[in-house]
């Protein structure tokens, strides 16, 4: 449900593309990591999912059961709740576990969290947390990387702005662009496999951004 929404909403919002590394949408239970940026950026990454033949499992920030609609729709599809700093935090990658056994796809979001800066331009993903490489080390889950570049155009900074720019974003249409990567291959370690989750997620940004010209995607 949320993946059909997604699909109608953010060719309003904005000019989304989207390609893809791969010949075929990844397989049943596979493990998609992409970057967060906005608020915007899960319709975004949504939508262009189901462009690509994918409506995955989603882990998503517990807060959002509270919204009374939104509730019925994250119930309705299995979307995972993450419950942050709390005793119930490690529920969630049990439940991912669950999902990614039973053959869905299953999308996380490396970083945890938005980035704290208020302005609408592109960056690099910040640090990872360990979620998606321990994922992959209990389940066996093949993991794609992916990375979105634009939604902070539609929607970025502040309460106010962000409102805005929802509300703006329809007239403006910004570009949006969605990468999925290559397969990754993860070391052993820990440690060392977060950190090429996150070198793959990445790429697949600087990709996305590329598209769309962003100078972030061009610097060193």
């Amino acid at each position: 449900m949320l993946s059909r929404i997604a699909a109608t909403a953010v060719p309003v919002l904005g000019r989304l593309t989207v390609t893809s590394e791969q010949r075929t949408a990844p397989g049943p239970g596979t493990l998609i990591v992409a970057n967060h940026t906005s608020l915007a950026d899960p319709g975004v990454v949504l939508a262009a999912l189901r462009r690509l033949g994918i409506e995955p499992v989603v882990l998503a920030a517990a807060g959002l059961w509270r919204v009374p609609v939104l509730r019925g729709l994250l119930d309705h599809g299995g979307h995972i709740p993450v419950h942050r700093r709390t005793e119930h935090a490690a529920n969630a990658l049990d439940a991912a576990s669950a999902a990614l056994e039973e053959g869905r796809c299953v999308l996380v979001y490396g970083e945890g969290r938005i980035p704290d800066r208020r302005d609408a331009a592109e960056a690099a993903p910040e640090a990872f947390r360990t979620g998606p490489a321990r994922l992959a080390a209990v389940t066996g889950a093949r993991i794609v990387p992916l990375g979105q570049a634009g939604a902070r155009r539609i929607s970025s900074g502040g309460k106010v702005k962000q409102l805005a720019g929802f509300l703006s974003a329809p007239v403006r249409r910004p570009r949006v662009h969605v990468h999925l990567g290559a397969p990754l291959r993860l070391p052993a370690a820990l440690p060392d496999a977060t950190a090429a989750v996150q070198q793959g997620v990445t790429a697949a940004w600087r990709t996305a951004a590329r598209r769309l010209g962003e100078p972030a995607a061009f610097a060193s």
